[in-house]
């Protein structure tokens, strides 16, 4: 095989079989929380953890509504780049934050009881080979299969699951079955993050996330660009090590990193491990 095939990682993920036991999982939880953790702050810096459960269920409501019955009751603005594209996701996850504040705790677990099946048995029903609704811009596509699509619904529900998690120290998904899974799919960026970066062709950077539910991931320099592979024979050219707690923070932005440079290690070309810690794989 040419170089730009050989050991490419296949990238394909179907993720539908964790939604529910996930889905499960933020039930216990909220079940558990006392009226104290339900204003606990998050890593989200402008977030209790009501506000979280509360995006978590517009999330819910919205890929019924929008994805499954096919209802847009509010039409987007012009929007032309990227930025202005967050902008707009921004203010409407800030809008129906504020609204749901006169909501109870006890309304949002009903709700959640009753929208997270439904929201998964829509996600089962899909063709993972078929075009996606919304693009995983994020990656960098401008179209998505519907298997890319789920891959990030996931890892939006792993991470603000997480969040509440951490804030009222709740231990339960930073674990091989849920974490490491969404961490594949985050790596997903990593190639779009790498986009304009020159190196040497054959170039491999490997980034290990330091736990047993963590794991490597490896990004080659290859005839056609930056690519995702399989573990290469040989040993990689630049190392990046990042704490488990860490990780997840710092790839949805809540953590950049200036405020983690004493915590990752980084052996081989630095500029190139550093770039690593650029890769965002939300929207933000």
């Amino acid at each position: 095989m040419d170089d730009g095939a050989q050991g490419l990682k296949k990238i394909m993920i179907d993720i539908r079989t964790l939604f529910r036991p996930l889905d499960s999982r933020l039930t216990e939880l909220l079940e558990s929380l006392t009226s104290d953790d339900w204003h606990a702050q998050t890593v989200a810096k402008q977030w209790k953890v009501k506000d979280v459960v509360s995006h978590l269920l517009d999330g819910n409501l919205r890929v019924l509504s929008m994805q499954r019955d096919k209802y847009f009751g509010e039409q987007p603005p012009k929007i032309d780049s990227y930025v202005g594209l967050v902008k707009w996701l921004n203010q409407l996850n800030a809008d129906w934050v504020q609204a749901s504040k006169r909501l109870s705790p006890v309304v949002l677990k009903l709700l959640h009881q009753t929208t997270g099946p439904l929201v998964t048995d829509y996600y089962e029903s899909l063709d993972l080979s078929d075009e996606a609704i919304f693009a995983v811009n994020w990656a960098g596509e401008s179209k998505s299969l519907n298997w890319m699509h789920l891959a990030r619904e996931y890892t939006e529900k792993w991470h603000h699951q997480q969040q509440i998690r951490e804030a009222v120290g709740v231990d339960g998904i930073l674990t091989r079955e849920f974490f490491y899974p969404c961490m594949d799919i985050f790596f997903l960026a990593l190639p779009y993050t790498f986009k304009s970066v020159k190196a040497d062709e054959g170039i491999v950077i490997q980034t290990t996330i330091s736990s047993d539910a963590g794991g490597s991931w490896f990004l080659k320099k290859g005839t056609e660009g930056w690519q995702l592979i399989d573990q290469p024979h040989d040993a990689s050219d630049v190392l990046v090590e990042i704490p488990i707690e860490i990780s997840w923070k710092l790839f949805t932005k809540s953590l950049r990193p200036h405020d983690i440079r004493h915590e990752v290690k980084i052996s081989g070309d630095i500029n190139l491990g550093q770039k690593v810690l650029e890769m965002v794989s939300v929207m933000a």
